[in-house]
């Protein structure tokens, strides 16, 4: 048995404007009409003998998440909620104990990020077939892809020149991210692979390797794995534990350690999609090297990627750049610098500015809300609510609401009363009472909420009630 497990918890802060810490590049369709998650989900369900499907992604992400799995009919995958990140070994660990309790030690698992773009699935499943015969045999199996260029943003893995009768040959060593002149030397080698971040092993043979190396990150993850409380398909880490495993990654726990590890090279048009010149190098372009994406008016513009989500954007007598347009926020880099997003992102974050975390559009289980416009002391929001889906019974300490309906009826919830709203008509929520607004219908409902108060912050939310578990207990 073959389980898939894919690491969603990423938050994708090279791709920002457009992905962000509530919103991250692997729920987002950048190369299709899917999402990076679904194309990675569909590519799982692709391997021969796949039934089942792990999930480890952000809890404040799972809504998203279960609803992109539903939307390409995968109804049953797993899907465990890290409270807070440890990085991939924690990650990797649990899932395996998880697969060992569910499905058996022997049990292959196939580790991969959810933010990975691959062309290639004939290419893919035939080093996936390869690496099932090693791990077979217990070995650790890593997949490594021959250099195009000498790309600094990777890691490296240097191997023997030899393979065996598994086509997998053995490594020599990791090498982070080099220095251009040292990458350059890497790529004219025959022995040098990029790390996909990709892996292949039995959850006995990882667990008997990270006690080996980890034990003391086992014992932790042991405990966190005891800790799951179980929600349909959702998995519920325990914070407290999982944030005493210690923060570190595959390769450094165990990969870079072992005796046991082998790569299979993945010839299937690879990217790990890691900044905006990435994402360029893998999409058509004009004959001017141009990636045009949305209401773009360009004039003398070469070897450039530019994207526009909401409005028009014009673009004149630039070479080599990446202009990135959404509603509240614009980017734009020189392609030499595309890593360096990552920077300039941390350093709005500083200055506790909302756009690193969320958009203007903020997705819920229930549906979404748009701040429209926003001034000292009130918001305005347009709020959209899935046909029969509710919002929490809730109170603001800083805050009045007024509410007025658009589209549809709502069910309104205001201390003890209980009224039913239509188009035009609308309603006050004074800070301090409990209320609900909820859509009993077949039909998407919409209105306009106008907040007025001191304090106007998405954590001045009290929550009494709610059907998706998100009341603190």
């Amino acid at each position: 048995m073959l389980i898939p497990v894919i690491l969603a918890g990423g938050s994708g802060s090279r791709l920002w404007p457009l992905s962000r810490s509530a919103y991250p590049k692997q729920l987002i369709p950048l190369i299709s009409n899917s999402s990076m998650l679904q194309e990675t989900a569909l590519r799982a369900k692709s391997i021969k003998g796949c039934d089942f499907l792990i999930v480890i992604c952000n809890k404040e992400h799972r809504f998203l998440v279960q609803e992109q799995l539903e939307e390409i009919n995968i109804h049953d995958a797993k899907i465990i909620l890290e409270p807070c990140g440890r990085n991939t070994a924690p990650a990797a660990t649990i899932a395996a104990l998880f697969v060992a309790d569910n499905f058996g030690q022997d049990s292959l698992m196939l580790v991969m990020p959810a933010d990975h773009s691959i062309k290639d699935n004939e290419g893919f499943l035939s080093a996936i077939k390869s690496a099932k015969k090693n791990a077979e045999v217990d070995k650790l199996v890593t997949f490594g892809v021959k250099p195009l260029a000498a790309e600094t943003g990777y890691g490296y893995i240097k191997t023997s020149p030899s393979f065996n009768e598994h086509k997998s040959c053995n490594i020599i060593e990791f090498i982070e991210k080099p220095k251009l002149e040292i990458a350059e030397k890497f790529v004219s080698s025959k022995q040098y692979y990029w790390n996909s971040g990709m892996f292949l092993y039995k959850a006995d043979t990882w667990l008997k390797e990270v006690n080996i190396y980890q034990p003391e990150l086992l014992d932790d993850c042991r405990i966190a794995k005891s800790s799951i409380i179980e929600d349909a398909n959702f998995y519920h880490l325990d914070e407290e534990t999982l944030s005493s495993c210690e923060n570190i990654s595959i390769d450094y726990a165990v990969m870079e350690k072992t005796k046991n590890a082998v790569l299979v090279p993945l010839v299937a048009e690879w990217s790990d999609v890691g900044s905006w010149s990435a994402l360029q190098d893998i999409q058509a372009s004009d004959v001017n090297g141009n990636v045009v994406l949305g209401d773009i008016h360009i004039d003398d513009v070469q070897d450039s990627y530019m994207r526009a989500e909401s409005r028009m954007l014009a673009v004149v007598g630039v070479k080599d750049h990446i202009v990135i347009e959404t509603a509240d926020a614009v980017l734009v880099a020189h392609k030499d610098s595309s890593q360096k997003v990552k920077d300039i992102v941390t350093k709005i974050k500083t200055d506790n500015r909302v756009e690193t975390s969320f958009h203007k559009k903020v997705f819920r289980p229930w549906g979404y809300f748009e701040t429209c416009d926003s001034g000292k002391n009130f918001k305005v929001k347009r709020i959209s609510v899935k046909p029969m889906a509710s919002l929490s019974l809730q109170m603001h300490s800083h805050r009045s609401e007024h509410w007025v309906v658009v589209k549809g009826i709502a069910e309104v919830t205001r201390g003890e009363e209980v009224s039913t709203l239509n188009a035009n008509e609308s309603t006050y929520i004074p800070k301090g009472v409990k209320h609900k607004l909820a859509n009993k219908t077949n039909e998407p409902l919409e209105i306009i909420e106008v907040q007025s108060g001191d304090y106007l912050g998405e954590d001045d939310i009290v929550r009494f009630e709610d059907c998706y578990g998100r009341v603190e207990v």
